[in-house]
């Protein structure tokens, strides 16, 4: 028997990311908690990549109007910006997608102190990434911005295809 706590996740979960249509929000780490209370009302929340995320109203509107097709009458969608999303909080699958998708998926994102300062790098930061497509680690980043803020474009000096890349943060 699935409970109205168990559909109002599923149902969240299921909704998709607009600017990464092969991730869900879940699989992106963005959508943190969902909740039932005694009188029906369900509470979303979620965390924004950064803070001006705009793709964080289409977000909202999406998981509430999930939520309500799914019989929810009583629905709250909250943005949280802490503790911050980092792209840590993208799932194995998220990431298996990504690739599959054509888009390198990020790797490891700088680590802090929890809470503390976050480190500042002064020399050039050398990222090995590979290749979606052939797997090279033989790659180039052609532009800090690709379509989104969150993604870079970068080129594989083996297969000489263009490939979009998600950013660690």
């Amino acid at each position: 028997m699935v409970t109205l706590l168990q559909l109002a996740r599923d149902t969240a979960a299921q909704v998709l990311d607009p600017e990464l249509p092969m991730l869900t929000l879940a699989d992106l780490g963005v959508l943190r908690e969902v909740t039932v209370a005694p009188d029906g009302q369900v509470v979303a929340t979620l965390a924004p990549t950064y803070s001006g995320c705009p793709a964080l109203a289409e977000m909202r509107a999406d998981v509430d109007a999930a939520l309500r097709a799914a019989g929810f009458t009583r629905v709250e969608v909250r943005t949280v910006l802490d503790p911050p999303w980092s792209s840590d909080w993208i799932t194995p699958q998220g990431r298996a997608k990504l690739a599959a998708g054509g888009i390198a998926p990020p790797g490891p994102a700088p680590h802090r102190a929890p809470g503390g300062p976050v480190p500042l790098t002064l020399t050039p930061t050398r990222t090995l990434v590979h290749c979606p497509l052939c797997g090279s680690a033989d790659t180039e980043e052609t532009s800090r911005f690709s379509a989104t803020a969150c993604k870079a474009l970068r080129r594989c000096r083996s297969c000489r295809e263009p490939f979009e890349q998600v950013k660690e943060l």
